[in-house]
């Protein structure tokens, strides 16, 4: 009996500890690396968002972007928007394990991603494109 309540208490607790960690991880916090990548991120922008804009790309559900429709890019230029959309992706993953680490709890990176997910789809301009649970969806 003793271990079923412990197995429930525990399957109780584990439902809860993501938001519990979303909650506690200070996701505002600075440090001189967090500073350099969100200067990087900002930089890009301005060359995405007419990518953002035409529907090229979009937010993933896990907190990157992707290309979405190659198409909506002159062949000539899609090298390029995949080299934008390479470097975007890895300062927001560097970004995310950042922030955990600045934490003091790396261990807090996937959930921390995941909020940021939420954070840029909320986020997000009217006519951006973002992969919602079934699928590409405009906003």
């Amino acid at each position: 009996m003793m271990k079923k309540l412990i197995l429930s208490l525990v399957i109780i607790v584990s439902m809860f500890a993501a938001s519990w960690v979303s909650a506690a991880a200070d996701l505002e916090i600075n440090t001189p690396a967090i500073s350099a990548l969100k200067a990087s991120m900002q930089a890009r922008h301005g060359q995405l968002s007419p990518f953002y804009s035409s529907g090229a790309i979009g937010l993933t559900k896990d907190g990157m972007i992707a290309v979405k429709d190659a198409t909506a890019v002159p062949l000539k230029d899609r090298g390029g928007l995949n080299g934008l959309v390479s470097a975007e992706n890895a300062d927001r993953a560097n970004l995310y394990k950042e922030i955990a680490a600045a934490n003091g709890h790396p261990e807090w990176q996937g959930d921390i991603q995941n909020t940021f997910a939420g954070r840029w789809i909320d986020k997000a301009q009217s006519g951006w494109w973002y992969q919602g649970a079934g699928g590409w969806v405009k906003k």
